[in-house]
């Protein structure tokens, strides 16, 4: 490899961050702290460690080096059960999260055997710990749909190094799983839709079976998820976690976390775009140096130079229909709306759907407004969440997006006297916010409804926003979260973090980037209650809440309403 086709800078960086992390590595180890330590993190020091001796940051041939691995193999061996499996962690006998640990310790002995290493005790220790794995692995279930591809990229690492009487079987139980077909929609997001599994999980491990068994199809499909992930890409370097099913919908998820697919992506299908974006994510930073060394090491082409960047367009706009989320990217902002929660389809906040109530985000360089929710005292059914997201564009090219939802509670008549019980022993039923011994279903019913509508039409700096609320006579708080760091001008203070808007504009302004709240049409009846965010009945009762953080203001007031507000955002 010609020393210009070389991506000095990426090695260099890659280079110096294994070596930070070989540094601390072996500062653990003249304590205890290994002892104590899961399997995860232990399996993923032996990689640190193996990568580094096989030349990876300058420390080619260090034994020691490799003595401290068995020693950490030599923990995990103490972590292994009698068949196979790891224990630790609150997902008992976990074949998938066995296999996170499978796949660090099978590209950790790849890496010995090709640098001569095979006869290192080393070597042996890892022979050893994945051939009691590999029985639980090719029999073992998931329980989440990202274990599918993380627990065949696993079999896949195995194929590689297991004897070759094992590898059919190995081959087979992928094959079993790829049948069901990769998770992905035709809008390129996974069906957890979270940016932390693609990142993490999905992506590379699509990529490690593509690689093993000649499969550039799943390429296609890791490909088709970064083109998402370009156009889910915020200003501040994260990519947008609104729509996802998983714990990232409560936080942010860095660009950097894709570099390695990125790279290879950008690579092997020549995207100047892709490249671009691996540009930027590693300005961020790198996240898992021992990944990105291991790849330097086992795959020559990762150090290759990508292609010319190419930025994408500063003005586009895309719709993910199934996701029920719109990015709309322009020079100065990036505007948000979301209407594709999983909520009013399930009726409940669970791990595994989509439960944020934020529909709309903005953005506008350093001033961010992170998070807009709607607000209702309503029989605790807690905040507006669309169900669906309905997008129109005019002649003009304008676009607009329709958010609604209409949510009832029920009163419940006498039982008719064929369904009397002299005892008053009743059934319990879910009624559908609580349950009771009323023998809901037999019962005629009253019913109070509340309908909400939301429309948002994009302008070229940010939002018409307008709300109408029919039905039920109750109070409402739109709520604006705006990220800290700012100030807030133009609104009237409630103390704290917390300012209501009752007529003009309010200004929040961060280092010359500012947002300007404009209310046009205000609510014609003031609401009774101070403003609050109402969280529902579903984490009330519970005692949790998943209400926004950050400078509040709140615009209030009480049904029926219509009101219309301009946010703008501007640079300096």
């Amino acid at each position: 490899m010609a020393e210009a086709e070389t991506d000095v800078a990426f090695v260099d960086q890659v280079r110096a961050a294994l070596a930070a992390q070989v540094g601390a590595v072996v500062g653990e180890a003249s304590g205890d702290a290994w002892r104590g330590m899961q399997h995860r993190p232990l399996a993923e020091r032996i990689k640190v460690l193996v990568a580094a001796a096989c030349g990876a940051a300058g420390y080619a041939g260090d034994a020691d080096l490799l003595d401290h691995g068995v020693r950490l193999a030599g923990h995990l061996r103490e972590l292994q059960g009698p068949g196979g499996l790891f224990s630790g962690g609150d997902n008992v006998d976990s074949p998938p999260d066995s296999a996170f640990s499978v796949n660090d310790l099978a590209d950790a002995l790849l890496m010995l055997r090709r640098a001569d290493g095979s006869a290192h005790l080393l070597a042996k220790e890892l022979e050893h710990l994945l051939v009691a794995a590999t029985p639980a692995l090719v029999s073992g279930g998931v329980h989440t749909p990202n274990h599918r591809w993380e627990l065949s990229a696993a079999l896949a690492r195995l194929f590689r190094v297991a004897p070759e009487a094992v590898r059919p079987e190995l081959a087979d139980r992928v094959e079993q799983w790829l049948a069901e077909g990769v998770d992905i929609d035709g809008d390129g997001l996974y069906s957890e839709r979270s940016a932390g599994y693609a990142a993490f999980v999905s992506n590379p491990s699509l990529l490690a079976i593509a690689e093993v068994f000649d499969r550039p199809e799943l390429v296609d499909a890791v490909e088709r998820n970064l083109d998402a992930t370009l156009d889910l890409l915020l200003p501040d370097g994260t990519v947008e976690t609104v729509l996802s099913r998983r714990q990232d919908q409560r936080f942010s998820v860095t660009l950097s976390a894709y570099l390695m697919p990125l790279r290879h992506v950008a690579r092997v299908r020549g995207r100047a775009d892709l490249a671009w974006a691996a540009g930027l994510a590693l300005e961020q930073g790198i996240l898992q140096p021992a990944e990105a060394a291991t790849r330097l090491v086992l795959d020559p082409g990762a150090a290759l130079a990508l292609p010319a960047a190419a930025e994408p367009a500063r003005t586009r706009q895309r719709v993910f229909s199934a996701a029920g989320l719109l990015v709309d990217h322009r020079p100065t902002t990036t505007t948000v709306v979301f209407g594709g929660s999983d909520f009013p389809r399930h009726r409940h906040i669970r791990s595994g759907l989509a439960n944020s109530p934020t529909f709309l985000r903005l953005f506008a360089g350093a001033a961010v407004l992170d998070s807009v929710r709607l607000s209702r005292t309503f029989f605790s059914h807690g905040p507006f969440r669309p169900d669906g997201l309905a997008v129109e564009r005019d002649a003009a090219g304008a676009t607009t997006a329709t958010l609604a939802e209409t949510v009832s509670a029920a009163y419940y008549q006498p039982l008719a006297p064929a369904h009397h019980d002299p005892d008053g022993d009743y059934r319990l039923v879910d009624e559908g916010r609580f349950s009771a011994a009323m023998d809901f279903g037999r019962r005629t019913q009253d019913e109070v409804t509340l309908a909400t509508t939301v429309t948002a039409r994009l302008t070229s700096d940010g939002v018409e926003l307008t709300l109408d609320l029919t039905g039920a006579s109750v109070d409402w708080a739109l709520e604006l979260a705006f990220r800290p760091g700012g100030t807030l001008a133009g609104a009237h203070p409630l103390g704290g973090d917390r300012w209501r808007l009752d007529a003009g504009t309010a200004r929040y302004e961060v280092d010359g980037h500012a947002i300007t709240v404009a209310l046009v049409d205000g609510p014609e009846t003031p609401a009774l209650a101070a403003p609050a965010y109402e969280p529902g009945e579903e984490y009330r009762y519970l005692g949790g809440t998943d209400a926004a953080t950050g400078q509040l203001l709140y615009v209030t007031g009480r049904v029926p309403t219509r009101v219309r507000l301009l946010l703008a955002g501007s640079a300096p």
